[in-house]
């Protein structure tokens, strides 16, 4: 009886209400029934995560980094510092939330001053829309 006197009290009915278009059946919630709700959060790390983290995989997410799109960890410049630092395989930073520490090649002097020149070239030469503020840019 108690089971009945809470149905009619919250509106509930005693049989399934049946639409006649689309013939399934509803039930109406009562107004101020506590409702939960599921959140789901997915974070998808850059494409050399989990690898090794060179210089030719710098390069390789730096051709693909379009300065104008938002900056995620699909779209960002690895060559990029922020506080002096360097992001991971994901465009993270030190400090940051989900920040993995990348797996680093074996370094040498003549690599490190194949890498300088490098990037001097592309400090002279920066990608078309990379400019301070960017969507694409941390800083």
């Amino acid at each position: 009886a108690r089971h009945d006197a809470d149905r009619r009290r919250f509106g509930i009915p005693d049989r399934p209400v049946i639409s006649p278009t689309t013939e399934t059946t509803t039930r109406t919630i009562p107004t101020g029934a506590a409702t939960t709700t599921t959140t789901t959060l997915f974070f998808e790390y850059g494409i050399y995560d989990e690898q090794l983290w060179d210089d030719e995989a710098k390069k390789d997410v730096y051709q693909r980094w379009e300065p104008n799109a938002p900056r995620s960890t699909r779209n960002f410049n690895p060559f990029e510092t922020f506080e002096g630092n360097s992001p991971d395989a994901s465009g993270i930073y030190p400090g940051e939330s989900r920040y993995k520490d990348p797996i680093r090649p074996e370094m040498n002097f003549q690599q490190m001053m194949k890498e300088r020149e490098e990037a001097e070239e592309r400090a002279n030469n920066p990608k078309e829309g990379d400019v301070p503020g960017c969507p694409g840019c941390k800083n």
